[in-house]
């Protein structure tokens, strides 16, 4: 049997791994929409940001299989485990989340997830 001390150490470990689970659940649903800006050139590097527009162009990096698109004149950074198996074609119009961040003084959205980048009809 559980002495009075470790039933309460018991009971406030169980509701400490409750509250990581529903804040897990919850954010993971649709935490990004929660917390991400939408784009616009004033938005800080660092910042979680939702893209939505046309893809104006497509273009394979020389080395890597990362992908750049542009979308509604932003630039668009794929790696290449976000790219691998995604079929884009220009004139889609796509939503995405990504960070923002400047690129040899351009400024980009890194999408980091397949996840995080949506077809539209």
């Amino acid at each position: 049997m559980l002495e009075r001390q470790e039933r309460q150490a018991l009971a406030l470990l169980v509701c400490v791994v409750a509250v990581v689970l529903a804040a897990q659940i919850i954010l993971g649903a649709g935490g990004r929409s929660l917390v991400a800006k939408p784009y616009s050139p004033e938005v800080p590097d660092g910042a979680l940001v939702l893209l939505e527009g046309k893809i104006e162009s497509i273009k394979e990096t020389s080395t890597g299989g990362h992908l750049i698109l542009t979308v509604n004149g932003t630039r668009v950074f794929l790696p290449s485990n976000v790219a691998a198996g995604l079929d884009l074609h220009e004139n889609e119009s796509v939503s995405m989340y990504g960070l923002v961040q400047t690129y040899r003084g351009e400024r980009e959205v890194v999408v980091n997830a397949a996840g995080d980048l949506e077809v539209l009809e």
